[in-house]
């Protein structure tokens, strides 16, 4: 009886490592450039920097999740919000590598550039053995983004009409400070309130700097937000003129605090120096 006790109890440790082992194994790898993330290193990151907030189940319930706001980043779901695949996609390994380094702006996520590239690769293969969708699926191809037309103010004129069309005003406000009429009504997917993005006050997006990087999120969308994607709404060249009105609401929210740009009607009058120089933008 004792023996055969031994037996199971040795057939039990043996299921409980080979489980333990199937969460993180060897396939379970990043690919950003030339560089290959293991899960086998990331797990020792994983404990270290980032279990605190989404957990050792990577189910955003780590012990600092209940005094975080926005919560902690939900892993097992595979829903992520910065992603440069289509609306309900997986985000590519480039994706969350560009998270990792980025960080989220307005959030507890810092950037972790103080780590290397190797093991933010490798903290990234670990992230994506919390969610079977890795194992049983593949991300779709990035979202093209075209060239930038120029940012002048006929284009912006035409995102002000989009903006209002689209009644992005009733969540982002008439003014683009976030202060919408939907604004204190919004949640995200576990239930949590929402706030929108501020465009006025924000130097940067939630996934991003770049003008092409707001293309993008108009593109995608940020899943698990009400923010949806636009992709079957507006074409490419409305898009950019949507982006280059939001770019406006962020530049004459900076002069105003110094100047007070002046403003007819709902439209914005945009410096003529800064449409000329549509890159200057990506500064903010």
């Amino acid at each position: 009886m004792k023996r055969n006790r031994m037996k199971v109890d040795i057939a039990s440790i043996l299921v409980l490592l080979f489980a333990a082992g199937a969460q993180v194994t060897p396939a379970q790898e990043s690919h950003i450039g030339g560089i290959t993330g293991e899960a086998t290193r990331g797990r020792h990151l994983y404990r270290r920097y980032c279990v605190g907030c989404h957990g050792p189940l990577g189910d955003g319930r780590g012990e600092n999740a209940p005094w975080v706001d926005p919560k902690p980043r939900d892993f097992v779901t595979g829903t992520f919000k910065c992603r440069s695949t289509p609306s309900g996609e997986l985000p590519t390994d480039e994706d969350l590598f560009k998270s990792v380094t980025r960080g989220l702006v307005n959030s507890n996520m810092p950037p972790w550039l103080p780590l290397t590239e190797q093991q933010r690769a490798d903290l990234v293969a670990y992230v994506k053995t919390f969610s079977s969708r890795f194992r049983e699926e593949k991300p779709s191809a990035p979202v093209e983004v075209p060239s930038e037309p120029a940012a002048d103010q006929q284009s912006i004129q035409r995102g002000s009409e989009l903006y209002q069309k689209m009644n992005c005003w009733s969540c982002h406000g008439k003014e683009g400070h976030g202060d919408g009429p939907s604004a204190q009504t919004l949640v995200d997917n576990r239930g949590y309130p929402i706030p929108p993005f501020d465009f006025s006050a924000g130097t940067r997006f939630k996934c991003g700097e770049s003008n092409q990087d707001l293309y993008r999120i108009l593109m995608t969308g940020l899943d698990g937000t009400p923010m949806p994607s636009s992709s079957s709404a507006l074409t490419p060249a409305q898009t950019w003129d949507l982006v280059h009105y939001l770019r406006a609401l962020q530049i004459n929210a900076k002069y105003s605090k110094a100047s007070s740009p002046p403003r007819t009607g709902g439209s914005v009058a945009l410096n003529k120096q800064l449409v000329r120089r549509p890159e200057h933008a990506d500064l903010f």
